[in-house]
C-alpha cells in the first residue's frame, strides 16, 4: 500500500453499509475488514477516511454482487479534525474499489473527495472532480 498512514477518527465499525461513489456498477457495499490496522483482543476493526478495506457487494449489478474487492473510503459522516484545526463532516459514507496497489477500478467518482484520502491514494486525487 501506497501513501502515508493518516491519524483520522475512524467512524466506520465493521459491517458499516456505505455508498460506492465510482462506476463500477456496485451501489452498496458493506464492510467486512480493515486492512494494515493494529489489532487488540476483542476489538472490531473500525476504519476512517483514507483506509484501504475489504467490501462486499450488498446492492449493484448481478455480476458484482455478492463479490468482495478492495477499496478506499473517501467521505464519512463522523466530523474528524485536520492538522490546521478545522473539522470536516460529510453527508454520507463513501467508498472507491480500487485494487491492491490503489488504482481506481472505474473510471469515474461521483461527489467530492477528502483530502486525506486524496492525498494518500494518488490514483484517486487524479481521477476525483472536487476534492474537499
Amino acid at each position: 500500500m501506497k501513501g502515508i498512514a493518516g491519524k483520522q477518527t475512524r467512524g466506520l465499525p465493521t459491517a458499516a453499509k456505505m455508498i460506492c461513489a465510482d462506476n463500477t456498477g456496485a451501489k452498496i457495499v458493506q464492510l467486512i475488514s480493515v486492512y494494515k490496522i493494529g489489532s487488540v483482543l476483542r476489538r472490531y476493526p473500525s476504519a476512517g477516511v483514507g483506509d484501504m478495506i475489504k467490501v462486499s457487494v450488498k446492492r449493484g449489478t448481478p455480476d458484482t454482487r455478492r463479490q468482495m474487492f478492495r477499496a478506499v473510503i473517501i467521505r464519512q459522516r463522523r466530523p474528524f479534525r485536520r492538522v490546521d484545526g478545522t473539522w470536516v463532516q460529510f453527508e454520507d459514507n463513501a467508498v472507491v474499489i480500487t485494487n491492491e496497489r490503489g488504482e481506481v477500478q472505474g473510471s469515474d467518482i461521483k461527489g467530492p473527495v477528502s483530502r486525506e484520502s486524496a492525498e494518500r491514494w494518488p490514483r484517486i486525487a487524479a481521477t476525483a472532480k472536487q476534492i474537499i
